[in-house]
């Protein structure tokens, strides 16, 4: 009997060891497998939407905090649909729109958001270099081919796991606006009433925080960008379960860091009528208790959201032209191979240069971004909606009722958003 038992504690005690070798493979191949996600929710988090959170804390305090918890699974249902039909069909949305309705549908939709992108980045590096500005003393023009440059060296001569990793390390650095959050010492109760009570207001700065709130929230470049993403990795269905706790860890991490800095915008600014008009206006008021030390970490956490979310935009655009018009794309391709996709890439960051230059302030490149980036979100969540709904292009994989519930709220607030900005661009214009 003994003789027995000391034969099968031995291989009970291996094949436990085995079991969880076996289980710690599989979990480190999972972490693995993370990033486009949790890449395009920190990109989501980019200096000018920074801008809009202190303002949407400055202007409206904690009264839209239950807009931002209600915002984080509409914007995990639309990212995870374009993720869904990319690991599903190995196509981007381009492709996809240009296969499934038209090459023209796709050349006007890559065309809005071209432009918007465009206007984003200028206003973005238009931020990180008064950021430098700021903590350097040499004036942000000067910044600005030092910043284009380390742009594109880091996309030109490095390999897509090489950047990959750097854009998750930049993600990583955001949490500095949870730690600016703590800092700032808001009351609990008071975060809690505004994140879980909504508030409604028609007052035109509430309504104006809203709109601009949700614009910078779930963007259609992001949407564009992951998609890409799981294509230039290769994804298939077997790893859906995977992209999926991806897409939702990146949503909620980026949801996160905005809800911070518009508590941290609540605590120090709302009533005090602060005008908010640049990068720098909005760092130099989110300063929690006047150290300088949390000037060092809101400086940080901007450049480190400039630096990922400026090649983010600029990749976005350059995948979306070339699989537009059928060219050769992505990062892990020589320029030699791919001129193409290396020219929208270059060239999108040389504009947004020139707009810095240009005598457009970073919260009017934000304005007329987020009109452009209004009118396409309802077009591109519509098309999600639909493709994932045929059976003949996801079969087994088709929306979940999830997606489903929160895709067609967010095509209901994007399709308001939409019309409310283009009566509002009208009336600026007549």
């Amino acid at each position: 009997m003994s003789e027995g038992r000391g034969k099968f504690v031995p291989s009970a005690l291996h094949a436990g060891s085995q079991r969880f070798l076996e289980e710690v493979r599989k979990n480190r191949q999972r972490v693995k497998e993370l990033g486009p996600g949790i890449i395009t929710g920190g990109a989501g988090d980019d200096p000018a939407g920074i801008v809009t959170y202190t303002t949407v804390g400055a202007t409206t305090g904690f009264s839209l905090l239950w807009l931002m918890l209600l915002s984080t699974p509409m914007m995990v249902a639309v990212q995870d649909m374009a993720a869904r039909l990319a690991i599903v069909t190995g196509k981007s949305l381009p492709e996809i729109i240009r296969g499934f309705y038209s090459k023209k549908a796709a050349a006007a939709v890559v065309l809005i958001l071209a432009v918007a992108n465009v206007i984003t980045i200028g206003a973005d590096l238009q931020g990180v270099a008064e950021v430098l500005e700021l903590l350097t003393g040499v004036r942000s023009v000067h910044w600005l081919i030092p910043i284009t440059a380390l742009i594109a060296y880091l996309v030109t001569f490095k390999t897509y796991r090489t950047v990959k990793r750097v854009f998750v390390g930049l993600t990583l650095v955001l949490v500095a606006y949870v730690l600016a959050a703590v800092l700032a010492r808001p009351n609990v109760l008071t975060v809690l009433e505004g994140t879980f009570l909504p508030h409604l207001s028609f007052s035109s700065a509430f309504l104006l925080a809203a709109l601009g709130m949700l614009g910078t929230t779930i963007s259609p470049y992001m949407l564009f960008w992951q998609a890409s993403e799981e294509k230039e990795e290769h994804k298939t269905v077997a790893q859906a379960r995977s992209v999926q706790v991806d897409t939702a860890v990146g949503m909620i991490y980026s949801n996160l860091i905005a809800f911070c800095i518009i508590v941290a915008a609540g605590v120090m600014l709302f009533g005090r009528h602060m005008a908010i008009n640049t990068v720098s206006d909005a760092l130099m008021a989110l300063e929690p208790l006047g150290k300088r030390s949390a000037l060092a970490l809101f400086s940080v956490g901007i450049l480190s959201a400039g630096f990922l979310a400026i090649p983010v935009l600029a990749g976005s655009t350059a995948y979306a032209v070339a699989d537009t018009f059928g060219w050769r794309e992505g990062l892990d391709h020589r320029v030699s191979d791919a001129k193409g996709f290396y020219s929208v890439f270059f060239g999108a960051l040389i504009i947004g240069d020139l707009i810095h230059l240009s005598p457009l302030t970073a919260v009017q490149a934000l304005y007329y971004s987020q009109v452009l980036d209004g009118l396409l979100l309802p077009v591109l969540v519509g098309v999600l909606l639909a493709l994932n709904a045929n059976k003949e292009i996801v079969g087994e994989f088709s929306n979940s009722w999830f997606n489903r519930f929160f895709g067609w709220l967010t095509l209901l607030f994007s399709s308001v958003f939409a019309g409310v900005l283009l009566v509002q661009a009208l009336m600026a214009l007549f």
